[in-house]
């Protein structure tokens, strides 16, 4: 018999599997409960409600990358060879994921916030906060990209953004098309977004 914190544990990995592979719309407590091995008593004892569970959920989600993020993004790694790592690994993470689940799937948590946005505010909210979260190590890269003389700029923290959100588009690309073609492309683009010197020429 599983404990509380083993069905929470199990609970929270399913909703983040599930609604990343799938939608939040198309995956119910039901869908969830079944996947997790978790009866239903048990989920309402845990959650009030399938939004608090993706909220928690997702938390927890970005509670695992965050040390991945910390090694990819450390500054005792040079500045360009971080944005070299950076992108590869987008998409190196993008093409497991298909070859896992069959097909593209995107940003986790902006596939949840451009569904769901509108008409969840404390999703929103969440999803808003991991963006911001993620900005943080962006600018930090852009500012020692900046101060290495690997690009100018006079506006770190807007580059940055513009940057998040490119890359943003490039994974959604993915996912539309359900092919790689718009990810073996993302360290170009990135490069000349941000004016690296010595741009790499696209692949044939």
């Amino acid at each position: 018999m599983k404990t509380e914190s083993e069905s929470r544990r199990k609970l929270l990995e399913t909703a983040v599997e599930l609604i990343w592979e799938s939608s939040y719309g198309s995956v119910s407590v039901d869908d969830i409960c079944t996947k997790a091995g978790v009866n239903k008593g048990s989920f309402y004892y845990a959650f009030k409600s399938k939004s608090e569970l993706a909220v928690a959920a997702f938390e927890r989600h970005w509670e695992h990358k965050r040390p991945i993020l910390d090694q990819l993004f450390s500054t005792q790694v040079p500045s360009l060879e971080r944005l070299t790592n950076y992108c590869a690994a987008i998409v190196a993470d993008q093409k497991e994921k298909a070859r896992s689940f069959g097909k593209f799937l995107g940003c986790p948590f902006c596939n949840l916030g451009g569904e769901i946005s509108t008409q969840d505010e404390n999703i929103r909210m969440k999803v808003e906060q991991m963006s911001g979260r993620f900005m943080k190590y962006l600018e930090s890269l852009v500012r020692d990209l900046a101060a290495d003389g690997v690009i100018e700029t006079k506006d770190p923290k807007g580059l940055a953004s513009e940057l998040y959100f490119y890359v943003i588009g490039v994974m959604m690309q993915a996912k539309i098309e359900n092919s790689s073609k718009s990810l073996d492309h993302l360290q170009c683009g990135v490069f000349r977004l941000l004016g690296v010197k010595q741009v790499p020429a696209l692949a044939s």
